[in-house]
């Protein structure tokens, strides 16, 4: 009701501050963490909670910094951060050098603006975008250049190998990660004219047609066709329907050799949620979380209790998987982050499993009737699957199956080469037509988790 007496009062322009206005203050009220939980019966290896893993600690954890006691001591090296500035949003892309490349926003950590009345994390909107390298994909990263004005900023790289990077409203283009950046107007073209569209916090996926997929921060996915920055409507929201309250928002999406992947967070609960699809379009919900404050974790077992996790983006390798996941992170609530204080924020790096490479060897389409599925595990550098798969631990088929701990058992394992190839009994794969992947969960020998996920055979349609 709110939103509508603010929409018929304003104008345009004004009607848009005044949404996001109202928008943050929303999400700034301190609510207890999620009230989600899991389905019962959810094997490890089900949830993308499960693909986090304990931080290596690069120079020493350390107590002499900013910060409340819940990430004190604390891997300043980790990422990146200062006494000066305040961080958030941002991604980290792989260069051509092999180099880390984060693209992040940041504001002077003792802004005060608008005559006192907003100071410290609530003068975001002063941000600018900086490009910071690191030869590590934990960092720390140092920063090379400056941008220009902008929030929550992300880059990837178009397919004439020049990059964009978005931010709130616009763009900045530019043929090099290096620049020189070009700063453009982005235009939504929407299925409702005059309707209101949010138009913060943009994630993007180029397609290998040239065309680039994005999604706004309700889950309203767009399609540029000529990878510029005209972008034309295809579905509206696309987010899970969870029972109870929650402000989902925040989505990145990445695509891997079979999948698009989405993760979106809950604003309010402080937890997130991981979603699936082959076409970007329409997309299917994995039950489980996909993080909670609780993941910085370090080896050794020291952690850090940050207050709130935003903004997630993925480092991705040559195949599209998801290495690294980063976070701007808070150590209190927003509202008590001030101006020339104790507290601030930072972008923090989070080591992930990796899916591992999967080959069906079948023709055919597999349905309830296929006796047997053949899968070859891919050896790649760091993995040897003759020697670091745990065969006994395997199962197969149908995620919503093998999540629960159902799937099809193998039956036999042979080496091919450096991989691995495992015939699985047929029975129990629950895959229907419906199905463009199947899941594969295990255990590494040393105890670790192994999966991955598998592009399924379709039909050949005869030519006429």
């Amino acid at each position: 009701m709110i939103h509508k007496v603010i929409k018929k009062r304003c104008e345009r322009s004004a009607c848009v501050l005044a949404v996001l206005v109202l928008t943050m203050g929303v999400c700034r009220a301190k609510r207890p963490p999620s009230a989600y939980v899991p389905p019962e019966g959810l094997v490890y290896g089900a949830a993308f909670i499960d693909r986090f893993l304990p931080v290596p600690v690069h120079g020493e954890l350390r107590s002499d910094v900013w910060g409340a006691t819940n990430v004190i001591p604390r891997a300043v090296e980790n990422g990146i951060e200062d006494a000066e500035y305040s961080y958030w949003g941002g991604n980290i892309i792989v260069g051509d050098d092999g180099k880390n490349h984060l693209f992040v926003c940041r504001w002077p950590e003792d802004n005060v603006k608008g005559g006192g009345k907003a100071s410290g994390h609530h003068t975001w909107w002063s941000s600018v975008v900086v490009h910071a390298v690191s030869d590590n994909p934990l960092g720390p990263y140092k920063v090379i250049d400056e941008v220009g004005p902008g929030h929550n900023p992300e880059i990837y790289r178009l397919a004439d190998g020049s990059y964009k990077i978005g931010v709130m409203r616009k763009s900045y283009h530019g043929p090099t990660l290096n620049g020189p950046w070009t700063l453009l107007d982005t235009t939504l073209h929407i299925k409702k004219p005059g309707s209101y569209i949010n138009e913060s916090n943009k994630t993007f996926v180029p397609r290998e047609d040239g065309s680039v997929l994005m999604m706004n921060k309700n889950g309203v996915v767009f399609i540029s066709e000529k990878g510029d920055e005209n972008f034309v409507q295809v579905t509206g929201g696309v987010y899970p329907k969870l029972p109870g309250e929650y402000l989902l928002e925040d989505p990145v999406i990445w695509k891997d050799e079979v999948q698009y992947n989405l993760i979106v967070n809950d604003c309010w609960g402080r937890a997130a949620f991981y979603m699936r699809s082959k076409d970007g379009l329409k997309w299917k919900w994995a039950p489980g979380l996909a993080y909670t404050p609780d993941i910085m974790k370090h080896e050794g077992g020291t952690s850090e209790k940050w207050w709130k996790f935003e903004r997630p983006k993925v480092r991705q390798d040559q195949y599209g998987r998801a290495t690294h996941m980063n976070f701007a992170v808070i150590d209190v609530y927003k509202d008590d982050d001030l101006a020339n204080d104790n507290h601030s924020s930072k972008n923090i790096v989070i080591p992930l499993e990796v899916p591992r490479r999967l080959q069906i060897l079948n023709t055919a389409p597999i349905t309830a009737a296929t006796a047997e599925i053949k899968v070859k595990i891919l050896a790649e550098e760091g993995f040897d699957p003759r020697r670091d798969v745990d065969r006994t631990s395997l199962s197969f088929g149908a995620p919503e199956a093998v999540n629960f701990g159902k799937g099809c058992a193998p039956i036999s394992t042979e080496v091919s080469g450096a991989d691995l190839l495992v015939t699985f009994a047929g029975r129990g794969n629950g895959i229907s037509p419906d199905h463009y992947a199947a899941k594969l969960i295990g255990r590494k020998t040393d105890g670790s988790l192994l999966f991955g996920f598998a592009t399924l055979p379709t039909a050949v349609v005869a030519d006429e």
